[in-house]
């Protein structure tokens, strides 16, 4: 990726960002942003709101791009180079995140109206996109990926100075991500942002080769 750098220190894959190169990178990066912004607005620190909310969005584009990248297959006969199982993959990963964070944190009505809203509007939209340049749809979930590392980063930030509180880890996150039995909150936070961070790089890269005529 354009970002990486060998001499980089260890946690630098955390902290990595595409740089933009082109019209539809840009597109990509200042839509993210702006949804980010509002993020940050309606959700503040509420940072376990807030996971469950965006996860319900961020489970979306694996499922959408694995369908079309399924029809295509199937359409050009031939392989997927296994790009639809690990989109369907990533689908999953990020719904087991939502069914995690919702032992942590219980949403709102207001909060499951936003979600239903936000899963329409968000489903249709990325489709539409993905139909018209699948690469640019990479591109922004590899920046909505970038965001979301950011986001945990933050959320870890709050647990280690006290602000949220490191309560025990839901058993279905210990199941899922085999974490040990006395497992705390931080514990899973860290794997969901690990996750992330491979999401981010694998988006990224998809966009990359597509770019370059896959």
């Amino acid at each position: 990726m354009s970002s990486s750098d060998a001499s980089s220190p260890p946690e630098a894959p955390l902290r990595r960002h595409y740089r933009p190169s082109r019209l539809s990178d840009r597109f990509a990066y200042r839509l993210v942003r702006f949804m980010r912004f509002f993020a940050d607005l309606f959700f503040a620190g509420r940072y376990g709101h807030r996971a469950v909310v965006l996860e319900t969005v961020a489970a979306v584009p694996g499922m959408v791009g694995g369908t079309l990248q399924h029809l295509r297959s199937l359409r050009r006969l031939k392989d997927d180079d296994g790009w639809i199982h690990t989109l369907l993959d990533e689908a999953e990963n990020e719904r087991m995140h939502l069914m995690t964070f919702i032992e942590v944190a219980r949403p709102t009505r207001l909060e499951r109206a936003l979600i239903v809203l936000a899963q329409g509007v968000f489903y249709n939209l990325f489709f539409l996109l993905y139909l018209c340049s699948s690469r640019t749809a990479h591109r922004v979930v590899g920046y909505l990926e970038e965001e979301a590392v950011i986001s945990y980063t933050e959320y870890l930030e709050g647990i280690d100075s006290g602000k949220f509180e490191n309560i025990p880890a839901p058993q279905i996150a210990i199941d899922y991500w085999k974490l040990p039995a006395d497992a705390r909150l931080r514990e899973v936070v860290e794997a969901v942002r690990a996750d992330e961070a491979d999401h981010r790089d694998v988006n990224h890269d998809f966009a990359d080769q597509i770019a370059g005529g896959r």
